[in-house]
């Protein structure tokens, strides 16, 4: 085959310089009819291999025969069903030819995002175990979410993937943030909505912002592709060579290296997330009067064991308010117990697993609520009283003892000489 440099020094030769054909077939060592066909051709010359046939060929009106009733059917069902006896490279390369021609294609179009319009939201979760006890370890979440008109990037590590902890992270963000994007942008979280449906707390969180929370279409991450391809390069920026010693610690880090994210220019749009950031802001909505409801809350009925069960951890309450109604309120950060209005516990949140947080008065307190309790049973158990209510004094034994004279302690020295 005619190699490319002597494809354009033939035609050189011929049109600029105006060489003979027999000439340059003696130049260049190659037949009349090659240096014909290169001055007849416009495109450089191409390798081109010949098609080799394939293990598949014989099998490929069985697979259309299955794709044709069931596009959606796993390769290694196929497999099965052909009777497929080769390794299943071949197979899933045809596959993925064939499939979309049954299947159908689902383009995705390019989509120019307006300020402040939109923030996708995902939770990533970091490999490295962070120390939150003493000898536990945890892998927790990290609320990731961009901002669709600059690209800015916030995230935060809260304590669990439940929903009043995710709407606590949000919030945080959306805080430091300033303003309230228009559209929240979440997939099937099961805590926002999982089932299809935005959930009832999701939903409360929304409305006091006055934003809507936007569920992605099942099993399509690229619906939210900025914020996955910001969890991988948190994974690949962020993470290598770095230790962490509490969650405490790993948040003061992420926030470090955030500001300088913000800071590098992103292609996509061809400037700064920090710099963009303020045309974000003038088109987002203001932040509601009112905080949103966030934070796992719960009722329960203060049981004698006078503790409260949060995320797997139990905290004491005050023990005056066992067998009363009380409301638990924990964000990551706190966890606070009201009884009828008044505060009757505060803890710090502790983001481990089976651990037991007793506050040190709480403990005194029902010491001293068992002695008054004993104190008064032993009370009650020494007075007697009639059927009419009136008291009946007791009397020692040694005074029956005497009335009736009666010694049952004789002189040890008199009872030695009898």
């Amino acid at each position: 085959m005619l190699k490319v440099e002597d494809w354009a020094e033939i035609r050189r030769l011929h049109r600029a310089e105006g060489v003979p054909i027999r000439e340059i077939s003696r130049r260049l060592g190659v037949a009349r009819n090659t240096v014909r066909a290169a001055l007849n051709s416009d495109r450089p010359p191409k390798y081109e291999r010949a098609a080799k046939g394939s293990v598949v060929d014989a099998f490929e009106p069985q697979i259309r025969a299955l794709l044709q009733e069931w596009p959606t059917m796993p390769g290694p069902v196929i497999a099965e069903r052909i009777g497929w006896p080769y390794s299943m490279g071949p197979l899933k390369k045809r596959l993925a030819l064939l499939r979309p021609q049954y299947k159908g294609i689902d383009p995705v179009d390019r989509v120019a995002y307006e300020p402040g319009e939109i923030v996708q939201c995902d939770l990533w979760f970091p490999e490295p175990r962070i120390p939150v006890a003493a000898g536990q370890e945890r892998v927790l979440p990290v609320l990731v979410m961009t901002l669709g008109f600059s690209r800015h990037l916030s995230a935060v590590m809260i304590p669990s993937r439940q929903g009043g902890d995710i709407l606590s992270g949000m919030w945080q963000v959306i805080e430091q943030i300033g303003r309230v994007p228009k559209t929240l942008v979440w997939d099937r979280e099961s805590a926002i909505g999982g089932s299809g449906k935005v959930t009832q707390p999701a939903a409360a969180f929304a409305g006091t912002l006055a934003t809507r929370i936007l569920l992605a279409p099942p099993r399509d991450p690229e619906f939210k592709g900025m914020v996955e391809r910001n969890n991988q390069y948190l994974e690949t920026s962020f993470l290598p060579g770095r230790r962490f010693t509490s969650p405490g610690d790993f948040n003061g880090q992420l926030r470090e290296w955030l500001l300088k994210a913000n800071n590098r220019t992103v292609r996509s749009i061809q400037g700064r997330p920090a710099d963009l950031l303020e045309t974000d802001y003038q088109a987002m909505l203001p932040l509601p009067p009112l905080a949103p409801p966030i934070g796992l809350n719960l009722r329960i009925r203060l049981g004698r064991d006078y503790y409260v069960r949060v995320d797997t951890v139990d905290y004491s309450v005050d023990p005056q308010v066992i067998g009363r109604f009380v409301d638990i309120t924990a964000s990551p950060d706190t966890v606070t117990v009201f009884c009828d209005g008044r505060i009757v516990a505060r803890h710090d949140r502790s983001w481990a697993k089976q651990l037991v947080v007793t506050d040190p008065e709480h403990a005194a307190m029902a010491k001293r609520m068992r002695q008054a309790l004993a104190e008064d049973r032993q009370r009650r158990a020494s007075t007697r009283r009639h059927n009419d209510g009136h008291p009946v004094a007791l009397r020692a034994l040694p005074d029956y003892d005497a009335l009736f004279g009666v010694d049952f302690d004789p002189d040890p020295t008199k009872a030695s000489n009898l």
